[in-house]
């Protein structure tokens, strides 16, 4: 039999189930915007230096040159974008697929931010199947946490990504 304040109860679970649904969508577009910021600055300077190396360009000319065109270059073709996430890897529908972009977008900025320090020119392009693939292996793979019987079959224990970090 339900009491009224069981389902005053249930109320609040769903209230703090969509708040908590609602804050790791708002987390998760700010490590996007944080990716997007890292690898314009990673991408800017690769793109840039040639240019001023040669002194073909003055810097600021190259830099400003650099940010409108890859502008012009977003307005006018997302096919790099849609090659990526179109196909070559197929995320989990809900909150796990959304882990695996959380974790694929913290291996990126890691990536960009290491390779950046050490001076290293690379694309966070190129390198996003790896950044994909890594935290969906770890989605479809158990975690180590798990029970297993004695013919390896997985028995108990959390699956995913979750359980690995």
């Amino acid at each position: 039999m339900w009491h009224s304040g069981q389902s005053g109860a249930i109320r609040k679970a769903a209230t703090l189930g969509r708040f908590m649904s609602t804050a790791g969508l708002v987390v998760l577009i700010l490590v996007a915007l944080g990716f997007d910021f890292t690898n314009g600055f990673h991408d800017a300077a690769n793109a840039v230096a040639p240019a001023i190396a040669t002194r073909a360009l003055r810097p600021l000319i190259a830099l400003g040159m650099a940010a409108a065109l890859n502008v012009v270059g977003a307005l006018i073709s997302t096919n790099v974008a849609k090659t990526v996430g179109g196909g070559i890897i197929a995320a989990p529908k809900g909150n796990s697929g959304l882990v695996v972009v959380f974790a694929a977008l913290v291996g990126a900025i890691a990536w960009n931010l290491f390779t950046w320090r050490l001076g290293l020119p690379s694309s966070s392009t190129h390198a996003s199947p790896g950044e994909i693939g890594g935290p969906l292996w770890l989605e479809r793979n158990p975690s180590p946490g798990g029970t297993f019987d004695g013919g390896g079959t997985r028995v108990q224990g959390d699956d995913g990504v979750g359980g690995w970090l």
